[in-house]
């Protein structure tokens, strides 16, 4: 019998049993079918029609001692698959929502190293192979800890459409320039991404409204941010806009730069948002400029938003990490989390309005909060304390995890929402 969990899936019942009543040829015929039919396999729930029972399969054509499924689908600390004894199949399975739509890869082990998503690097997950459907991201050449990412994708039948996300036939293009700008306040010199739209005139009497986007490369370089902005110009969702997006140098300076970090607040107060006026025709009008991130960068958009409302009168924030209070990451750390919404409970309110979205899966994380929420429950702690605030807010929750193919789908209703 398998070692951990019983079999949920029909189909992998039945692949047992006739292993039980030793038919030759089983295992490979199921690898064939799954082969022609792609993975994860999807099953459904008798009875149940908002769910399905998603199984995980990964095939060992080398030998390991265990396998995890990465990604937000199962928990931190239990993401381990079950094998079919003396097989080569390894299978996790668990029930999702039927407009689920996220990633997920693998970690296959040898040797004692730990089962634990988030032990080892992103650069040592794999995908699935069995499974046509994938999100690239890019290796950023600039980044000395740069590498290519392959995630697969699990796509419900009910997952919502994202209609802006791909070229669209006779919808004007805006253009990507690239710039480098160095700060003195933080002592580093980072590429800024800027989309201007079609038909960009510096010269025109009206000033554009403004997207200061953190994270810049991988929402230019991964994510179909420029199509996106394209269409929601062209469909007259929101005006034509400029964005302003400063990349994060590597993923060390990211996290220090972008969790409550003062000094950042200053290069955007002081350096960057002078500088992009200096260079586009912008708006100064903090009620048509909207700041933005995705996970700490939405965090560091809340807070640079909140300590510079006469700047940025409007947050976008995709899975922000309210969870944070300065320090959470360092080791033995001790203290309260949540800071910034702390900040905001104790402060008087302010002109700045608020548009949050959390997946429905945010409710497990890959990471050590010390204690914290997870993200989703974070999020709804920080819309409670914006109503009690008298903030114009939203909260989006997608069905979706920490996760690029969910945020690429809230970003329209997000700038829609509040530049519409």
């Amino acid at each position: 019998m398998p070692n951990r969990r019983s079999i949920e899936s029909p189909r992998l019942r039945t692949l047992h049993e006739a292993l039980e009543r030793g038919e030759a040829g089983a295992i490979a015929s199921f690898w064939d079918e799954m082969k022609e039919r792609g993975t994860p396999l999807i099953e459904p729930i008798e009875g149940d029609p908002k769910n399905s029972l998603v199984t995980f399969l990964w095939r060992a054509t080398e030998p390991v001692t265990g396998v995890g499924v990465v990604g937000y689908l199962t928990g931190r600390h239990d993401n381990r698959m079950d094998r079919l004894p003396e097989t080569d199949v390894w299978y996790r399975s668990r029930v999702l929502a039927n407009d689920v739509r996220a990633t997920y890869q693998f970690h296959p082990r040898a040797g004692s190293e730990t089962s634990r998503a988030g032990s080892a690097g992103f650069a040592d997950y794999v995908h699935d192979p069995l499974n046509p459907k994938t999100y690239v991201f890019e290796r950023d050449e600039e980044d000395p800890d740069g590498f290519e990412l392959i995630r697969s994708v699990v796509e419900m039948p009910d997952a919502p459409p994202q209609p802006f996300n791909e070229r669209v036939d006779g919808v004007p293009e805006g253009s990507i320039e690239m710039h480098r700008l160095k700060s003195g306040i933080l002592e580093n010199e980072r590429r800024v991404w800027v989309y201007t739209p079609a038909g960009y005139d510096p010269d025109r009497p009206g000033p554009y409204d403004v997207l200061v986007l953190f994270d810049g490369t991988g929402f230019v370089k991964t994510s179909p941010l420029p199509p996106i902005l394209d269409n929601l110009i062209a469909s007259g969702a929101i005006p034509s806009l400029v964005a302003i997006m400063p990349c994060s140098i590597s993923q060390a300076i990211r996290l220090k730069e972008l969790l409550l970090h003062e000094p950042y607040n200053a290069f955007l107060a002081k350096e960057l948002i002078p500088w992009a006026h200096e260079t586009y025709r912008l708006t100064d009008d903090p009620r048509r400029v909207v700041v933005g991130g995705s996970s700490a960068g939405g965090l560091a958009a809340a807070y640079a938003a909140f300590e510079h409302p006469e700047l940025f009168g409007n947050v976008l924030s995709l899975s922000g990490a309210f969870v944070h209070s300065p320090g959470l990451l360092r080791p033995g750390w001790k203290g309260e989390h949540e800071w910034l919404m702390r900040r905001i409970a104790a402060s008087e309110t302010k002109p700045i309005r608020f548009y949050l979205s959390a997946g429905t899966l945010e409710t497990v994380s890959m990471f050590d909060l010390a204690g914290g929420p997870t993200l989703l429950p974070a999020n709804r702690h920080l819309r409670t304390v914006l109503e009690l605030k008298g903030y114009e807010h939203w909260l989006h929750e997608f069905p979706g995890a920490h996760d690029m193919i969910s945020w690429q789908g809230v970003i329209p209703e997000g700038l829609s929402a509040l530049l519409g």
